[in-house]
């Protein structure tokens, strides 16, 4: 396992990660969630990914239980949650200050932990100063209940402002964001984000490595009962996932899998990895064989090379749409 720092803080995180999101709660329940956690662990993974939402909190509590039955040290591993969408009350979701806290405090009591190392803002909440904001994820940092705070889908301008709002008053910035990254979705980390990874040393934590599914070609022949898009919740994925120009570039990317001697999937993520801005890519699984196959990205990395990467491009530009 490759360990990568998290920006510009000192914090290693495992180049891999593993993610609650869909699977926790829905496919995967607590004695499945031990096995998965404790392959990827064993592989070297050392951050696994949550957030309130997830399964109304279910997906929390499941994490929860299961990093209790493991026995690891709390120093050897890293635990996220997100904070946004915490019920349906009018305070019970965005980023005001009484949410932030008590959302935390909530996310706390469902994963049985002390503390979170990382604790995100899920959206930009436009409702909401960004001061206010920034405060509180400072009061919860100062607390003791979290010890990174960043953003997930936040624009670039509004990252910025709250670092900067963050300097002026003293305070901790966001270290980090965690936004969508795939070959098919690229813009916002490799050109929106740009210009913050050396300005304020932004790291990320990217999800959805191979576009929900998309990008293992599971959805060329239509939607397959034991998919994503066939979870009724899930069900606005489909018309991406099944959008002909889409499943043809996966096609011919299924050749560079070929070439390299690799699955389209661990194609897909070693693809993420290779980008020296990603900090980490977050998969997720609700089968052990799934998690097994996402590891080996990391062998596929290296033979990532220049003409791979742009015969990649070429690919993804010639069904673009």
């Amino acid at each position: 396992m490759e360990y990568r720092n998290l920006g510009n803080s000192g914090l290693k995180v495992s180049a891999l990660s593993f993610g609650a999101w869909v699977t926790f709660g829905s496919q995967v329940d607590v004695d499945a969630a031990v096995e998965m956690m404790r392959i990827a662990f064993d592989a070297g993974v050392n951050f696994f990914d949550n957030a309130e939402v997830y399964a109304d909190g279910v997906a929390e509590e499941i994490m929860g239980a299961a990093i209790k039955r493991t026995g690891w040290r709390r120093s050897e591993y890293l635990v996220s949650t997100k904070i946004f969408w915490g019920g349906q009350g009018p305070n019970e979701r965005g980023l005001s200050r009484k949410h932030i806290v008590e959302g935390a405090d909530a996310a706390l009591a469902r994963l049985g932990l002390d503390y979170v190392d990382l604790i995100f803002c899920h959206r930009a909440d436009v409702h909401t100063p960004v001061e206010e904001t920034v405060r509180a994820m400072n009061h919860v940092i100062n607390q003791g209940k979290a010890l990174y705070w960043g953003t997930s889908e936040w624009p670039a301008e509004r990252i910025l402002e709250a670092y900067h709002v963050a300097r002026r008053e003293r305070l901790i910035p966001p270290l980090m964001e965690q936004p969508e990254y795939h070959m098919l979705h690229r813009d916002r980390v490799e050109r929106e984000y740009a210009p913050l990874y050396e300005q304020i040393g932004l790291g990320t934590t990217t999800w959805s490595p191979l576009a929900s599914g998309l990008l293992t070609g599971k959805y060329r022949q239509g939607v397959p009962k034991d998919s994503r898009g066939a979870i009724a919740r899930m069900s606005f994925l489909v018309p991406e996932r099944t959008h002909a120009g889409r499943n043809a570039a996966v096609g011919e990317l299924e050749f560079v899998a070929k070439e390299l001697g690799c699955t389209l999937a661990q194609l897909a993520i070693a693809w993420c990895a290779k980008n020296p801005h990603v900090s980490s890519v977050i998969t997720g699984a609700s089968r052990v064989e799934q998690v097994k196959e996402n590891l080996k990205a990391l062998e596929v990395v290296p033979r990532i090379t220049a003409p791979i990467l742009e015969q990649i491009d070429k690919i993804v530009a010639g069904h673009a749409d």
